[in-house]
């Protein structure tokens, strides 16, 4: 009776583990066949089923366009830090091209202009704001702080000599693209004047310091502050720098009036 027992509790239980079985095959889940009582062996259909049993993960539609994405992006990413990197370069190229320049006159763009008109700035009375023909396609603003020193009449018509690569500064509201150059001293001032003959976009040169001047002078680089001091009208009222005189080639030299050894700004 016992064994009779026994032997249909395990029938029971074989009933009830092939109903789970099937419940579990219904609801997706891979069965593993192990043989009872054995161990596993490693051969190539334990390991085939072992294989196929594991679960293959897809790729969504979704996922796909996520990596495709974040590819993109980082390709993007890529390119425009190598853009930046070659930005940066350039920039310094042309930064120590600029250093690797003399630090001298030849630095400072000069040339003669002829003012076209010339009124009284309408925000401060010191200051006279003129239109000056430089040679190029139109005039420059430019705002001189020489109502004190020359009287307007004077100013209208008048050939000069302009330093035209000062980065443009706001005077009182009006833009300076340029400014004129003028013997100095605490009691007077003098407008330089350029040599008979001479004409608007005649550049100022030196002999004895060649070379092309600066596309804009940088302020950082305080360049013109560190040359001006160098500039000086001689014993003839000629203007210079360094004893070398402004001149126009084939025209002649600039002048003062009547100041002689006095600074130039």
């Amino acid at each position: 009776m016992a064994t009779n027992g026994a032997a249909l509790k395990r029938l029971e239980q074989k009933e009830l583990k092939q109903e789970l079985i099937q419940a579990e095959i219904q609801n997706g889940v891979k069965q593993i066949p192990f043989p009872s009582g054995t161990l596993l062996q490693t051969n190539s259909t334990v390991s085939e089923n072992v294989i196929q049993s594991r679960p293959i993960t897809t790729i969504t539609s979704g996922a796909k366009e996520q990596i495709g994405g974040g590819a993109e992006e980082k390709k993007m990413k890529e390119k425009i830090e190598v853009k930046g990197e070659k930005k940066e370069k350039k920039q310094q190229s042309v930064a120590g091209s600029a250093d690797s320049k003399p630090l001298d006159v030849s630095r400072l763009d000069l040339r003669v202009g002829c003012i076209i008109t010339a009124r009284k700035h309408p925000d401060a009375d010191s200051l006279y704001v003129e239109e000056v023909d430089v040679g190029e396609t139109a005039p420059r603003t430019v705002v001189s702080g020489l109502v004190n020193h020359v009287p307007l009449e004077q100013m209208q018509n008048r050939m000069v000599i302009l330093l035209c690569n000062l980065k443009p500064a706001k005077m009182r509201g009006v833009i300076s693209q340029a400014m004129v150059m003028c013997a100095s001293s605490p009691e007077k001032v003098e407008i330089l004047a350029p040599p008979n003959g001479s004409v608007p976009g005649d550049r100022i040169v030196f002999d004895a310091f060649p070379g092309e001047p600066d596309k804009e002078l940088n302020p950082k680089k305080k360049i013109w502050e560190q040359i001006q001091p160098d500039l000086f009208t001689n014993d003839e009222c000629v203007a210079t720098y360094k004893g070398a005189p402004f001149q126009v080639k084939g025209k002649g030299v600039c002048r003062a009036q009547t100041m002689t050894n006095s600074g130039i700004k």
